[in-house]
């Protein structure tokens, strides 16, 4: 598969787990395995992944009410990864990766 990252997924909770865990959650294409995920996240960010999971998340059902009657329609099913790091090596989704501490060293002098 090509590409299978679609976007970082970022809530409250993947904020925290991220925070708290080192782990990155990204919206990924329904076809991608945990080995295609793996390899597109080291290519893109140059980190090492530590583990994969992978959760398909179903579109919910919705109603709308109208004049001609109800109108009945689905949200899209998607799946979602949630990537865990290995210690000290963190995914700035802005600028590429970083490794902790050595990266800023550098910077320093």
């Amino acid at each position: 598969m090509r590409n299978p990252l679609l976007q970082p997924w970022l809530t409250e909770k993947s904020t925290r787990l991220t925070e708290q865990q080192g782990q990155y959650a990204f919206k990924v294409k329904a076809g991608a395995d945990k080995t295609d995920i793996r390899r597109a996240v080291e290519e893109k960010f140059g980190v090492d992944v530590q583990s994969v999971r992978t959760v398909n998340c179903y579109g919910k059902a919705k109603r709308q009410y109208t004049r001609k009657g109800l109108i009945a329609g689905k949200k899209s099913n998607w799946k979602k990864a949630v990537i865990t790091l290995k210690k000290g090596q963190v995914i700035d989704y802005y600028s590429g990766s970083t490794e902790q501490g050595e990266e800023k060293k550098s910077d320093k002098g």
